[in-house]
């Protein structure tokens, strides 16, 4: 590009110089035909031969031949000056009025080296005529004042004018040309200046232009003794939005949502295009809290009314976080740390809806950034533990199934709870290698039991959805199967209810193709998510797993006392058996057995426990043989 536009400038310049060339030629040939009709002899002589070279001058110039035709031109001239003071007057003859304008044409017309030419020529031709005379070679002779000699003058000044005008109107095109270019370069400084402090989807300010706002308006506000608070805001279900109706109404959704939220800030509130679906607002405020309470409302609303994207309806929402400066800090990357975890604080509280920051939250990201250095080398080096909790048959009294539940020992004897451990790992994707040793560990458990007498039992594994994103959970299941030894029937994985509702379709078809394998799906805590019958034939489920709030209170509640019965009747309708977690005493598992329940697990039989002191358990809940 840069390549091509030199080209173009200097075809630009060669046009000029080839038109300014044949304009010089035609002004000094009409000045020498008008000194022809005057002069006699010699000087007849002198302007006939310049006249001659001047109108081939022309004719190379015609002809493209630029350089030739300018050296020509300036050459036959300044000889036909030289030639008319050598005639005439010498140093005191009207010809050598005519350098001057011979001396612009060159600074015109060529380069440095024309021009140095024709000035050092002009110089050696006075030198010259000056040597001449004062040797007595050349007399100069002084012509009688005659209407001619002021034809010849007129000439020369015409000519001589005619080249101060077109190098001054030269040098006046430069000057505008020049400040066209730097108006063209500043505009574009301006654009380019806009586009490194802007986002090109939203038009709104970026994070690192961002930056220097927060930075101008947290002087203000100190100035005033106010305060500024940052609230960072990321929209809850943007995903869905890209994936299913595409990239290009996602970004539709951004812009209109900008403008949305544009119109109804204040002047001094500046909003700004964080990354993503998120974005940050930078707003002034007194140390009324009430003031942040009813914006952030405001923007959540903004975010929640229905758009039209793409002639679809789409509704959003929002979760906010704030911080406030100078209270929580002036730095504003540290500030905007804190506004990020708040509004992960306001996403587990439901979403949509905001949360304020504070230090605990920070304590309990620390932790958990502690937690995840730990968690790295443990499951390298398989620090974990499986500890197992019987299911009992609540008509034979026999364990039909034990539950694997994962645990981590400390050195120090704690124990980290997997309700830590377990969010962390799927936040992080250590959760496919932390499932598949929990799976090839099971698995092997319970075939070394069926090997040592309770052939019947089987295991039951815990699965996360976050197993079933890569698409292979079947090979990792029937890997661990193949390792072990183990039947696929004696293997039943649990999903809980509440994820089924996720990835839908994918997680659908994976259960099919391990169904089919002839491994049985538990619902694990139902009750406690959508409940939805539909899910339960989808998902090819065996077995329902009431969760123990409703199991706890049976006794005491008659509403849960009608609840479970009718999970246990609706179960029974569909084939499924059921499980009662959370027995701890007899008047519950009496209770149970009177609704129909089929399976119970809780501490009335045992709490988890590690596998070596399960075998005793086994054998006491074995089948009596006739």
């Amino acid at each position: 590009m840069a390549a091509w536009q030199d080209v173009t400038e200097k075809d630009v310049f060669s046009q000029l110089r080839r038109h300014r060339l044949m304009q010089i030629c035609g002004v000094i040939a009409l000045g020498l035909l008008v000194t022809l009709l005057v002069a006699r002899g010699i000087t007849f002589t002198i302007f006939s031969v310049g006249l001659g070279f001047l109108i081939l001058a022309l004719g190379l110039a015609f002809k493209h031949k630029i350089s030739s035709s300018a050296y020509i031109l300036l050459g036959s001239m300044t000889s036909m000056l030289f030639a008319l003071a050598l005639t005439g007057a010498g140093l005191f003859d009207l010809a050598i009025l005519g350098y001057p304008a011979l001396i612009i044409f060159a600074a015109i017309l060529g380069g440095v080296g024309l021009f140095l030419s024709v000035l050092l020529l002009v110089i050696t031709q006075c030198f010259f005529v000056a040597w001449l005379t004062l040797q007595g070679f050349v007399t100069p002779h002084l012509p009688t004042i005659s209407w001619s000699h002021l034809v010849f003058i007129l000439v020369i000044l015409i000519v001589t004018g005619f080249s101060v005008y077109i190098l001054v109107h030269d040098i006046k095109r430069l000057m505008l040309s020049l400040q066209r270019e730097n108006a063209k370069v500043q505009h574009s400084r301006s654009e380019i200046q806009h586009l490194a402090h802007h986002d090109i989807l939203t038009n709104l300010p970026n994070r690192f232009y961002g930056e220097e706002l927060f930075t101008q308006s947290l002087a203000v506000c100190l100035e005033k003794q106010q305060n500024l608070a940052l609230l960072f805001i990321d929209l809850d279900n943007f995903k869905p939005v890209n994936d299913v109706l595409g990239h290009a109404a996602g970004d539709q959704l951004l812009e209109k949502l900008a403008l949305r939220l544009s119109a109804v800030l204040a002047p001094d509130h500046y909003l700004i295009r964080f990354g993503g679906d998120e974005f940050l607002l930078l707003a002034p405020f007194t140390n009324n809290r009430s003031q942040l309470d009813l914006l952030a409302k405001t923007l959540i609303q903004q975010c929640s009314f229905e758009f039209e994207i793409l002639q679809n309806r789409v509704v959003i929402s929002a979760s906010l976080g704030i911080a406030c400066a100078p209270k929580d800090g002036t730095n504003f990357k540290n500030l905007c740390r804190k506004a990020d975890i708040a509004m992960y604080k306001a996403k587990q509280d439901g979403r949509n809806t905001y949360h304020y920051y504070d230090e605990s939250l920070d304590k309990v990201s620390d932790d958990k950034f502690k937690l995840l250095q730990l968690l790295r080398p443990a499951i390298k080096e398989k620090q974990f533990k499986l500890y197992y909790q019987p299911m009992v048959s609540l008509n034979t009294g026999e364990i039909t199934i034990i539950e694997a539940l994962l645990r981590w020992p400390q050195p120090n004897g704690n124990m980290i709870g997997p309700d830590l451990f377990i969010p962390l790992a799927e936040s992080s994707g250590l959760i496919n290698d932390l499932g598949k040793w929990v799976l090839q560990q099971a698995c092997i458990y319970c075939a070394e039991q069926r090997r040592s007498g309770t052939s019947n039992l089987r295991i039951a594994v815990n699965l996360s959805v976050i197993q079933f994103k890569d698409g292979n959970l079947y090979n990792t299941v029937e890997a661990a199967l193949h390792t072990a030894g183990l039947p696929p029937a004696a293997l039943e994985l649990e999903l809980t209810e509440s994820f089924l509702m996720d990835e839908r379709e994918q997680i659908q078809k994976q259960l099919k193709a391990l169904s089919e394998l002839g491994i049985t799906i538990a619902i694990d805590d139902f009750g406690t998510g959508y409940s939805n019958l539909g899910y339960l034939r989808n998902f090819n489920a065996t077995t329902l797993k009431i969760d123990r709030s409703f199991i706890t209170s049976l006794c005491s509640d008659e509403h849960d006392e009608q609840l479970v019965k009718a999970i246990i009747n609706m179960a029974a309708s569909l084939g499924l058996k059921t499980v009662a977690e959370g027995i701890e005493d007899e008047a519950t598992l009496n209770k149970l057995i009177a609704l129909g329940c089929d399976i119970g697990q809780g501490y009335y039989w045992s709490k988890p426990i590690p596998g070596d002191g399960l075998s005793e358990l086994l054998r006491m809940h074995q089948p009596q043989k006739s």
